[in-house]
């Protein structure tokens, strides 16, 4: 007898077996019932790629929107003001300035490291406003763009600003970095916050290595001092807000006055601090600290406030 053949013979009805069964399951179904299952499989199959289209769509209408914002920072603002030229060409009266306006610092880079060596407001010897903060550097260290944002100008003012940029960010701001040895970016370049745009320097109307810093909104010079709390290298909060009237007088009154521009230097609660500590660190008294902030020694400090220290 051929085993070998009965065996094959075997296997084979094996595996036809269940093949025949679901045929005949199949033939017992109903065809509407088939139809039915099949129309609601097309139909899931639809909705998620409707889902995976508007994904798609949102997506790249972000992106759209992104690169809109870079190629045309603050567009609601300045419109089609772009001038590579001039660093205040708008010649807006205040009454066509916003009173007053959110300005996002959150997303931030400390220019360079240093400390101030000079503060803004009016200087006396010259009879002119310092319209910025100067920081400690030297020749040669990397100077960093304080927020996102794109190169108005590169130039050279001898007897001004030296090799300086200005740059146009997408919160409203507008800063200036002036006496740089190297420019390191062009005009219309988009940058990233963090991203080096120039070397420091010594350069222009300056009397040794450091950076000039300016901020500016629509033209008018604003305080640094009022956004960032230098010493320990932070925004004083993650909003500003610009108030036009505010801005102006305060101008008007460091003029008069001949001061430096600010009274106080300010400190940044952290968590663990306490008046006594904070006192020490900055090397006054807990009296003092509570006379200039108004408060008394039993007030208590949370992470995050502002303090005036001297």
């Amino acid at each position: 007898m051929n085993f070998t053949g009965f065996r094959k013979l075997i296997i084979a009805s094996l595996l036809i077996a269940p093949t025949v069964a679901m045929a005949q399951k199949n033939d017992s179904e109903p065809l509407n019932n088939i139809h039915n299952r099949q129309h609601k499989d097309l139909l899931a199959d639809q909705r998620n790629i409707r889902k995976e289209i508007n994904l798609i769509d949102s997506l790249t209408f972000a992106r759209k929107l992104q690169q809109e914002a870079e190629a045309y920072p603050a567009i609601e603002l300045y419109g089609d003001d772009w001038n590579n030229e001039w660093v205040n060409p708008y010649n807006k009266t205040m009454a066509q300035m916003p009173d007053s306006f959110s300005i996002n610092v959150s997303n931030y880079c400390m220019p360079v490291p240093g400390h101030k060596t000079s503060d803004y407001g009016y200087r006396a010897r010259y009879r002119r406003m310092h319209k910025g903060v100067d920081l400690a550097l030297h020749v040669g260290d990397t100077v960093r763009a304080a927020f996102s944002g794109k190169v108005r100008i590169t130039k050279y003012e001898a007897r001004g600003y030296g090799y300086y940029v200005l740059l146009r960010h997408s919160n409203g701001l507008e800063t200036i970095y002036g006496h740089l040895s190297k420019i390191l970016v062009r005009p219309n370049q988009i940058v990233k916050v963090g991203e080096p745009i120039a070397l420091g320097g010594n350069t222009g109307r300056s009397t040794g290595p450091h950076l000039h810093f300016e901020t500016r909104f629509l033209g008018m010079s604003i305080n640094p001092n009022e956004i960032f709390d230098f010493v320990n290298q932070v925004p004083h909060t993650d909003t500003y807000v610009f108030h036009t009237h505010k801005e102006n007088s305060s101008v008007k009154q460091a003029m008069a006055k001949g001061n430096n521009g600010t009274k106080y230097v300010t400190y940044k609660i952290r968590k663990g601090d306490t008046l006594s500590s904070i006192a020490i660190r900055h090397r006054t008294t807990i009296t003092q600290l509570c006379r200039i902030n108004h408060i008394s020694k039993s007030t208590k400090i949370k992470p995050g406030q502002i303090l005036k220290i001297k």
